[in-house]
């Protein structure tokens, strides 16, 4: 895989770069209320335009409907890239369009843009190969050479980030070379213990990495809605708490393949519970019930971690020679159900080992919850990617950018 460095070297001055990034922030109207993914990317974007080059930005953000929707405009990000590279981003209204062929074409050396929403046209995500490579063609005549640097998308067999490398010159930016580095410490070299950290949802978004890391870690601590479907499969009481009824034998089977393995998985003992969900947006007080995790009540709903379990996940990391988290323990975004989270967080920093972040809703938290993020061994940007790699899936995003 060519370097950014490489590309750099071989002379890029004049030259018009594609580089396509992962800009997939959270907004609220036009607000970013977090800008990881823009500032992660950033570095990349510069040294290109130091060296000279037109830079040309691409990402998609949120789930469009292949059409053109205002909620879904990159505009916001544009302005913000700005303030962190410290110069005017252009920015192009349409992908492909007028707009687009207009933006590039006016950029003087060193000059950066960015396209609107590629999801905005259909064949961004089209599973049809035709479609997807007729868009390629289309972002193909805007540049000379490509920098695949949007790792949270490279799990993804879009035009942007399968097809397009196939038809310039490529290379992978330093984001994707420093995730890709990172990744390979959890499934090539690894410091043990190895502690893993499990949360979110949905249990079916974390099966397979689960049934990949049964071979390889040491532990395995769950949080967050998934653990209520292992508590379920367990014969608890879980109430109204997120449950997938047709993942319990799955569950069941990695229990029993963890005790076969020694590996230790280990669910919360104790659960904050509640008849409503909390209101996120006015944030007023939930006062929850803490319960056994054996002893949930039919008509409450489990929203965080307890403080033994707090504890208990604490005293799992403290020995930790790696630790990969994934998924908050709770409704974070409410300061009542926040301290889970924040406990699984600060028994990163306090490890001795090498800790990593495994992006998405995990990395949101330590932002949002205050911690530094330098602290921690390494945050990723992308919680999907991240996921995928580590069940040892091949992804499309990643192999395009093979020699």
């Amino acid at each position: 895989m060519k370097t950014i460095d490489e590309l750099v070297q071989s002379g890029v001055e004049g030259k018009r770069i594609f580089v396509r990034a992962d800009l997939n922030v959270p907004l609220e109207g036009t607000t970013i209320t977090d800008d990881g993914r823009i500032r992660a990317v950033a570095p990349t974007i510069a040294k290109l335009a130091a060296a000279g080059a037109k830079v040309i930005v691409a990402s998609h953000l949120g789930r469009p409907k292949g059409a053109p929707d205002p909620a879904f405009s990159l505009a916001p990000v544009a302005v913000r890239l700005g303030e962190i590279l410290g110069k005017d981003v252009s920015f192009a209204t349409d992908t492909v369009g007028d707009s687009a062929k207009a933006t590039v074409a006016a950029l003087g050396d060193g000059e950066v843009t960015l396209l609107e929403n590629l999801r905005f046209n259909a064949g961004e995500t089209s599973k049809d190969d035709a479609e997807r490579g007729a868009f390629a063609d289309a972002l193909a005549s805007l540049a000379d050479l490509y920098v695949g640097d949007g790792f949270g998308a490279v799990h993804r067999k879009h035009a942007s980030v399968f097809d397009l490398p196939a038809r310039l010159p490529h290379a992978a930016g330093d984001l994707i070379a420093t995730e890709v580095g990172v990744l390979r410490k959890l499934t090539e070299d690894v410091k043990r213990p190895y502690v893993v950290v499990l949360g979110g949802a949905k249990v079916s978004d974390k099966l397979g990495v689960i049934d990949h890391l049964l071979e390889k870690a040491d532990r395995i601590l769950v949080g967050g809605g998934m653990a209520y479907t292992f508590l379920k499969a367990k014969g608890h009481e879980v109430g109204i708490s997120l449950l997938q009824e047709d993942q319990i034998p799955a569950c069941l089977e990695y229990l029993a393949r963890a005790e076969k393995r020694g590996v230790e998985f280990v669910l919360p003992v104790d659960v904050l519970v509640s008849a409503d969900f909390p209101d996120l947006k006015g944030k007023t007080p939930a006062n929850p019930d803490l319960v056994a995790s054996d002893a949930i009540p039919a008509d409450k709903e489990g929203l965080d971690i307890g403080p033994k379990t707090r504890e208990l996940y604490a005293s799992k990391l403290a020995d930790a020679g790696t630790v990969f988290w994934n998924g908050p323990m709770g409704v974070f975004e409410h300061p009542d159900y926040a301290n889970g989270t924040k406990a699984v967080a600060q028994g990163l920093l306090d490890s001795p080992g090498f800790t990593v972040v495994g992006g998405g809703d995990s990395a949101a938290a330590v932002r949002i919850l205050g911690f530094d993020e330098n602290a921690f061994g390494h945050i990723s940007t992308g919680g999907g990617a991240s996921l995928e790699y580590l069940e040892g899936k091949t992804l499309p995003g990643l192999a395009a950018l093979e020699d």
